[in-house]
């Protein structure tokens, strides 16, 4: 189960947030049961580059076979 702080990766885009698969934020809410959830992703040096409410699917866990990987924030905005 997913919980409030857990470090999770974005399984789909979120394209009017710049978000891509593999990104990787911290879950700052959980509603519900874990229906769905707040996500905070920050950029390397700790800005907040988005906020975003997500359904379940939408997330997994990290674990411990991930590897960072940096790219360029992109937004349609």
């Amino acid at each position: 189960m997913i919980k409030e702080l857990d470090r999770v990766v974005l399984t789909r885009p979120v394209p009017e947030e710049g978000l891509e698969p593999g990104d990787v934020g911290a879950v700052v809410h959980v509603y519900g049961d874990g229906e769905a959830y707040e996500v905070e992703f920050t950029t390397l040096d700790g800005r907040t580059a988005a906020v975003v409410t997500l359904e379940a699917d939408a997330i997994r866990p990290v674990t411990g076979g991930d590897i960072s990987h940096a790219r360029a924030l992109s937004t349609s905005s």
